[in-house]
This record gives structure tokens, C-alpha cells and sequence, in this order.
């Protein structure tokens, strides 16, 4: 008779009982670029980025993110960057997010890419617009590069513009996920047949399932956002990251979209407001910037933990967070799955004897 074996370890099949696990570490372009042992990116996120939050993610063998425009200006940055630099020896970068910040306050990109640069940030992550105003200086400098988009076309023009690696940020992502909706499971696979470099995903991640399947697509890795906001390094108020807990995939909403700038936030009832007064008044940010400023979530982050009082970005993961773990047990928690996924895959492939 026929006898049914493994391709990959040519014994019989056996029952599904869980494959060893041996503890290799998953070795990508993205951990050999940059010298980290898990292939887990820490996204920039506003008023979380600290010196705390990148340093505890480095600590743990992802990357770990500064956000510059959280801090006051490039010398704001240049202080975190020190800070952070007391804080960890393993390598952590620095997001550059190309977007306004509310009406008539203006950025100093280029301040800021000179202190990243003075400062010796060997990897950063821009996000938002065409990272042409800032990638010819970074490149220059010899800092690797990743440009995090919501599209395979804008990923082609990082690509063309000399990105190294690309962040391709799907519909399930907290904050802006562009206005055309397409998700992951879509992006990624389109990304793994169209570019050239390599590339992570990003939005709704926070499992080792999904770094698995990422992995299955052609991705390198992933980036968290509001995972790393429910672990117990993370700079937010205690408040904020039970909400994360207690809430579900289904308690997400999207505001800003009558201004084309589409953000994808908690559900709270500052959120719902804020929906009400764009059904009424599209496109007036003047109607809605009191309830969605910066610096309203700030207080709420820092000092209040009043979550229905703002509105912040929260991806779809929420429906995916259970406990709030340190980065270390997180990190290792999503290698050790993912492995254990891999590793049970190789059943499905058979051949017939």
C-alpha cells in the first residue's frame, strides 16, 4: 500500500499532537538588518513613543520607536534620544511621521532628521505622506529606512525612492489607514508579488499567529502599535490599557473622514461626538479640533486615565488583547507561537509515495 509522508522530514505522518519546540530564533531580513532577535517592530505612536516605551520594546529583541513629533521640537528629540540611549545597548529608531499636527503648527522635518542623524539613529521609520523631503538626507547618513504605507503603489514609490524596507499598514491599523480601506490579508500578498525589498506588515498584529502568516505572504516581520500599549512598560495611564483588555474587535470607529485624513480610534463617547459633528459640518476641523488636539489625549494618557474623555488611535487588535504582559513575555509569547505555527504547517504538505 501507499504509504503518506512529510515532504519536509520524510517520516510518516503522525497524529497532530504539538511539534518541539527548539527556541531558534526566527531569523528575517528584518532581524539581520538590524541586529534585533525577534522580528517585531514597535510603531510610532503619539504620546507613547517615549525613551520608555522603545527602550522596553529594544530591551525585549524587537525594535523599540521613538515618535518625534510627540516631543517639543528636534532638541525635544535630541533629549529622548539620549535618554533612551541610558535606558538600552540593542539598537531602536526613530518614527518620522510626514503629516500636520493641527492648524498652523508647523514641523521642523528638517530639524529633525538633523538631530537623527547628529545623534547616530541607525534605523527609522517614516509614515504618512511621500517620504521624498527626508529620505535622500537618511539615506545619505546611511540610516536603513522604513517607509510605513496603506498602499502596493505608494510601498513602489518608497521602493523607487530608496527605502530599504517597507511597512505595509493594512485597514485593521490604529490611526491612519488612508481612504481606501483594503485590509491586509490583500495588501500583503499583492506587496510579496510586486516589491523587490522586503517588507513587514502592519496594522491589527499582535500575535504570533499573524507573524506566521505575515511570514507566509512574504513579510519579514510586523509592527505593534496598540499592542505594546497594554503591556506594563508602556507610558499610559493604567486606565487606558484595561480599556484596551476589556474592549473588542468591534469597538473601534473611524473619525476625520469628511478631511480625507481618516483616523481609526477607540470607541469612546468623545469618538461618537465627534463622528456626530462631522455628519453635520463635513469638513470643518475647526468644528471637531477641541475634542480631537493632541494634547487632550496627552492628559488623558499622563494624567487623568479618563479614556471616555478623548479620542486616540486604537487598532482593530484590540479584539486580540487579553492581559497586559511586560514586552519581554509579549515579544518572546509571539516568537514562540509563530514558530509553533511554522512548524505545524509542515503536515499539510504531503506526497504520495
Amino acid at each position: 500500500s501507499k504509504a503518506t509522508v512529510s515532504v519536509l522530514n520524510c517520516t510518516p505522518l503522525r497524529s497532530s499532537r504539538r511539534p518541539p519546540r527548539f527556541n531558534m530564533p526566527l531569523q528575517t531580513a528584518l532581524t539581520k538588518a538590524l541586529g534585533i532577535k525577534y522580528p517585531i517592530v514597535q510603531g510610532g505612536m503619539h504620546w507613547v513613543g517615549f525613551a520608555e516605551m522603545a527602550s522596553a520594546v529594544s530591551n525585549a529583541g524587537g525594535l523599540g520607536i521613538i515618535t518625534a513629533l510627540t516631543m517639543p521640537g528636534p532638541e525635544g528629540l535630541r533629549k529622548e534620544i539620549r535618554k533612551c540611549k541610558t535606558m538600552t545597548d540593542k539598537p531602536f529608531g526613530v518614527n518620522v511621521t510626514l503629516l500636520p499636527i493641527g492648524p498652523g503648527k508647523k514641523v521642523d522635518f528638517a530639524g529633525i532628521v538633523k538631530v537623527i542623524i547628529e545623534e547616530g539613529i541607525k534605523v527609522v521609520e517614516t509614515a504618512g505622506r511621500n517620504p521624498e523631503k527626508v529620505i535622500k538626507s537618511l539615506k545619505a547618513a546611511g540610516i536603513y529606512v522604513i517607509h510605513k504605507c496603506v498602499a502596493v503603489r505608494h510601498a513602489l514609490t518608497a521602493q523607487r525612492l530608496g527605502a530599504d524596507m517597507v511597512s505595509v499598514d493594512g485597514f485593521e491599523c490604529a490611526g491612519h489607514p488612508g481612504e481606501e480601506d483594503v485590509g491586509n490579508w490583500i495588501l500583503l500578498a499583492k506587496a510579496g508579488k510586486k516589491l523587490t525589498i522586503p517588507f513587514i506588515a502592519s496594522g491589527g498584529c499582535g500575535t504570533g499567529s499573524q507573524l506566521a502568516a505575515a511570514m507566509a505572504m512574504g513579510a519579514s516581520g510586523i509592527n505593534c502599535g496598540t499592542r505594546f500599549m497594554a503591556t506594563k512598560e508602556a507610558p499610559v495611564h493604567d486606565n487606558v490599557k484595561q480599556a484596551l483588555v476589556n474592549a473588542d474587535e468591534r469597538q473601534t470607529t473611524l473619525v476625520l473622514r469628511s478631511l480625507k485624513n481618516t483616523e481609526r480610534v477607540l470607541k469612546t463617547k468623545t469618538a461618537v461626538k465627534v463622528r456626530e459633528i462631522e455628519a453635520v459640518q463635513p469638513g470643518d476641523i475647526g468644528a471637531i479640533y477641541p475634542l480631537v488636539k493632541g494634547d487632550r489625549y496627552r492628559k488623558v494618557f499622563q494624567e487623568t486615565g479618563d479614556v471616555e474623555d478623548c479620542v486616540f488611535s486604537c487598532g482593530q487588535v484590540i479584539g486580540l488583547i487579553e492581559d497586559i504582559p511586560s514586552c519581554a513575555e509579549l515579544c518572546k509569547r509571539i516568537s514562540d507561537e509563530a514558530e509553533d505555527r511554522l512548524r505545524s504547517l509542515q503536515s499539510h504538505i504531503v506526497a504520495k509515495l
